[in-house]
């Protein structure tokens, strides 16, 4: 059978052109399997976000200070408090080696005390949570927070 008939038929007879099935696709890709896995899935709430601002900056410290080296840093919502006083960002336990940081306190208390945030964007919240660690682990130390941070003539 030419070519020709061929096409003809199946212009008669819809059903008698059949589709053949690609065991190949362009340049012999088709079956093949990604070679990376696929990505992540991003960073989604507010708690995950403030979660690795904190481990990143702990770890930081930990790199930087040897005191530091053996502090767990931990996340917290809220902290207990009487009415009367300021509500603490943060709690430290030396024996324990033990810093807290109080996640709803650094968020949302940090501005009605202060500590001012020009834009309500992801960089400034992140600063934010940074200033708070920093403070933390200087307390835990017995420093300035400056002193903490590195520092380029040394």
């Amino acid at each position: 059978m030419k070519w020709w008939d061929r096409a003809r038929r199946e212009e008669r007879d819809p059903s008698a052109a059949r589709p053949r099935p690609a065991r190949h696709g362009r340049h012999g890709r088709l079956g093949r399997s990604p070679i990376t896995k696929p990505p992540l899935p991003a960073v989604g709430s507010r708690f995950d976000r403030f979660d690795v601002t904190v481990t990143s900056t702990a770890d930081y410290l930990r790199a930087t200070w040897p005191e530091l080296r053996d502090v767990r840093f931990e996340v917290a919502g809220m902290p207990r408090h009487d009415a009367g006083g300021d509500v603490p960002r943060w709690a430290i336990d030396r024996d324990a080696g033990r810093i807290l940081i109080y996640r709803v306190a650094v968020e949302r208390m940090s501005k009605a005390h202060g500590v001012p945030m020009h834009q309500a964007d992801e960089f400034h919240r992140r600063v934010l949570v940074e200033g708070a660690v920093f403070r933390a682990a200087a307390e835990y130390l017995g420093r300035e927070p400056w002193d903490l941070g590195a520092d380029p003539f040394h």
